[in-house]
């Protein structure tokens, strides 16, 4: 039998000395001026939604891809040279498989001459350059005088959207014959903005499906029909909150949320103003079936958690704040946004949810709990019996040494093997190969591929500088066919081709000082696998050069591979940077909230450990299993950012729960005590945090999928599996040496072994241990 607390630790108002402690009064505070809280959140409800939104823009590219990246500068430095850019991010794609004729290709060719002498052009388009398959690009390309791609190019300034358009325009006034046969549009920018605008489609159904999961979980954790509803209204405000003040702070400070992890905030706030509902609502439940006032009930579950609820909000804050140590702009952009999400759902639910609750009292809880007091029928005799297999015959056992050093290895020996596959975890962009095969975009991509090779879309221009380096032809051909022969390359566009002479200025300067190279890869350019051919391709081309003769010229390289392998690569130091910076805030927090240095480092370690067992699932399954090229380049990072901070979030909870009650009982029996009310809380939060995540995979993009089970395997892993067993495991093992160098722990147990040896219960002993009066 478990030891019944005085009301002192069940209502959680603990005194210090005779006086009340801050929760206390902060309970006593919200409980008076409940209607003003609620009127005043009302009142701000209304001025949100009054408000006009406000418009986010920037250079979208400029979003992930510093402006100071070698590849941009290669690009910049093209430009400068020839007065246009060889690579292009927007494509025009024609295609007849059973033969495009002669003349239908020379029209697209003078189309596109013809747009390029036009002075008068007053949309985002600058030029154009047609390509066509009449000879193949190298022995591996595809079909012959099938296909004509018209490369665009775009003022970089322009929105993606805008760039669109502009591609379609082109379309309708150059390529509307029907013998032109138009597949579409395609390429990095297009893909991007199909993605933006599948976000965009479907965000609504996100957020139903996610609210309907709500609904139906919370309330039928509490059976009742109101607590759903005032998470979802605590939601809602901070969502509102969120959205109107992130676009205000991100127009200050320059920072733009990428619209591809728009959804996750979606998600995140969601769940997290969901879980702290819960923890509330559970706080009350159990104070109500205990001691049946409801004024008492509600002031001791806000005095109990708004510290634990308080901690937990700013440690995720903290830990999501830490993406500002990113050097690419694409997470600084995510990161104060996510960090402002959680504050705005903290403020929410630490002064709404409460001032709700005392205005509801057991209200909060029907039809569970009957407005006279007594509780829905057999409500009790479950909530009691749920209450003793918990406590009884899981945390009475983990508390024997020996069953919880087995429980420990056996969580440890499973979270080990399961991260394993991380060490396979390849990255990559894949703009279009995360599209739904249907799309518009994703069927133009495939078309170029069939005609071309897979890596058209999205060329690589490879940029040699010196002075009259155009006079050694020679050396430049046999550069070209020495980058054609390499692994991963389907063909060279450059000084070998008859058709570029000197004089279009097309590959040779017409100053002589550069010359440079079209590099078609035979795999998606974005994708893992040509991320990694471009990356070896680059290590060896200053020695390919050399043997040709033009080691003594300045070799660049631009390009959207360029820029991927550029992006996954500064994702690999920035996890570090991040991880670091994360870790340490981590830690800071578990320490102060705790006052113990011991707890704390295995707590994260296991937060870790859950991350890592997540990651190596979501590698097994979608590169060993799916047969996956890689992970989205932004997934591991957003997962592990996520996962290391909400794990710390339950850490606070659950431990933080064992601590209060190790002020006046051993830690074994605080443990014993405490773990059966946390775990619940925490079951009931995990789960509606992973449906939360999990809806995810209701929008038709590849990284939302690997998001969304990535999440929501690393949610349940945390709460079913670190919380529930190896944390308590972990505690007895250690014993009150977790509380080292803090004193709680160790009078805990002196006050323990003196009410041992008085026979009387462990907290009539412990210092400022009077209870209340009833």
């Amino acid at each position: 039998m478990t030891t019944r607390l005085p009301r002192r630790v069940n209502s959680g108002l603990a005194k210090r000395g005779g006086s009340e402690s801050w929760s206390e009064r902060y309970a006593r505070w919200t409980a008076r001026w409940r209607w003003l809280i609620v009127g005043a959140w009302a009142l701000g409800l209304v001025a949100l939604l009054v408000a006009p939104p406000i418009a986010s823009g920037g250079n979208e590219l400029a979003s992930i891809i510093p402006p100071d990246s070698p590849a941009i500068q290669s690009e910049l430095h093209s430009v400068e040279k020839f007065g246009f850019p060889l690579s292009s991010r927007t494509a025009i794609i024609q295609r007849d498989p059973d033969g495009l004729s002669v003349y239908t290709q020379a029209e697209s060719v003078l189309d596109a001459l013809a747009l390029d002498q036009r002075t008068n052009l007053q949309w985002p388009l600058l030029g154009a350059i047609p390509i066509t398959n009449a000879t193949r690009l190298g022995a591996s390309a595809g079909e012959t005088n099938t296909a004509v791609l018209t490369y665009l190019f775009m003022n970089p300034v322009s929105s993606f959207s805008d760039q669109s358009r502009a591609a379609r325009r082109y379309i309708d006034e150059y390529l509307n014959r029907p013998e032109d046969h138009v597949i579409g549009v395609t390429g990095s920018v297009p893909a991007r903005a199909a993605q933006a605008e599948l976000v965009r489609q479907t965000l609504p159904r996100l957020e139903q499906l996610t609210v309907l999961a709500i609904l139906l979980l919370v309330g039928m954790t509490f059976r009742s029909l109101v607590a759903p509803l005032v998470a979802l209204g605590a939601a809602g405000i901070a969502f509102l909150a969120t959205t109107r003040v992130s676009s205000v702070l991100g127009g200050a400070l320059g920072l733009a949320t990428p619209t591809e992890l728009e959804p996750l905030l979606v998600a995140l706030l969601l769940g997290v103003v969901t879980d702290y509902t819960i923890f509330y609502v559970t706080a009350l439940q159990v104070r109500l079936r205990d001691d049946g006032d409801p004024h008492m009930a509600v002031r001791g579950a806000v005095a109990a958690y708004t510290p634990i609820v308080v901690a937990a909000g700013l440690t995720v804050a903290a830990g999501t704040a830490a993406l500002l140590a990113a050097t690419s702009p694409f997470y600084r952009g995510f990161g104060p946004a996510m960090a402002l999400a959680v504050v705005a759902g903290l403020a929410v639910s630490v002064t709404l949810v409460p001032a709700l609750m005392a205005i509801l009292g057991r209200k909060l809880l029907w039809p569970g709990l009957a407005i006279s007091g007594r509780e829905w029928v057999g409500s009790r005799v479950v909530a009691g019996l749920r209450t003793r297999i918990a406590a009884l015959h899981l945390m009475e056992h983990l508390t024997r040494r020996k069953v919880a050093a087995a429980v420990a290895a056996a969580c440890l020996a499973l979270l080990a093997v399961v991260s394993i596959p991380i060490a396979r975890m390849d990255l990559g962009v894949g703009f279009t190969s995360s599209l739904p095969e249907d799309n518009p975009v994703a069927r133009s991509a495939a078309a170029a591929s069939a005609a071309f090779a897979p890596g058209i879309t999205s060329t690589t221009t490879v940029l040699l500088e010196g002075s009259h380096v155009t006079d050694h032809l020679a050396e430049l051909s046999d550069l070209q066919k020495k980058v054609e022969g390499e692994p991963g390359v389907a063909g060279v566009v450059g000084p070998a081709q008859n058709f570029t002479q000197r004089a279009y200025n097309v590959v040779l300067s017409k100053d002589g000082s550069a010359a440079r190279m079209l590099v078609v890869l035979d795999h998606d350019p974005l994708d893992a696998v040509a991320i990694d051919d471009f990356d070896r391709l680059s290590s060896r081309l200053p020695r390919l050069a050399a043997d040709s003769g033009l080691g003594w010229t300045q070799i660049s390289i631009g390009g959207d591979t360029a820029l991927a392998v550029g992006l996954v690569s500064s994702t690999g130091t920035d996890l570090i940077r991040i991880a670091t910076a994360g870790i340490v805030v981590n830690l800071f927090l578990l320490v102060l909230f705790l006052r113990a240095v011991v707890a704390p480092l295995y707590l994260l370690m296991s937060s870790i450990l859950a991350l890592t067992a997540s990651l190596g699932l979501t590698v097994w399954v979608f590169m060993d299993l799916k047969g996956g090229e890689g992970l989205t380049f932004y997934v591991p990072f957003a997962v592990a950012v996520l996962l290391v901070s909400l794990g710390s979030d339950y850490n606070i909870f659950g431990v933080g729960n064992v601590w209060e009650h190790a002020r006046v009982l051993p830690l074994r029996e605080a443990i014993t005590t405490a773990m059966p009310e946390s775990a619940r809380a925490i079951t009931a939060a995990g789960l509606t945090l992973a449906v939360s995540f999990g809806m995810l995979a209701t929008i038709p993009l590849s990284p939302f999928r690997e998001l969304a089970f990535a999440m929501t395997v690393g949610i349940l892993i945390d709460a079913f599996i670190v919380r529930t067993l190896l944390m308590p495991s972990l505690l007895v093992l250690v014993g009150p040496m977790s509380g080292w160098p803090g004193p709680n722990l160790r009078r805990a147990r002196q006050d323990g072994r003196a009410a041992e040896a008085l026979d009387v219960p462990a907290t009539a002993h412990s210092s400022n241990s009077t209870p209340r009066p009833n």
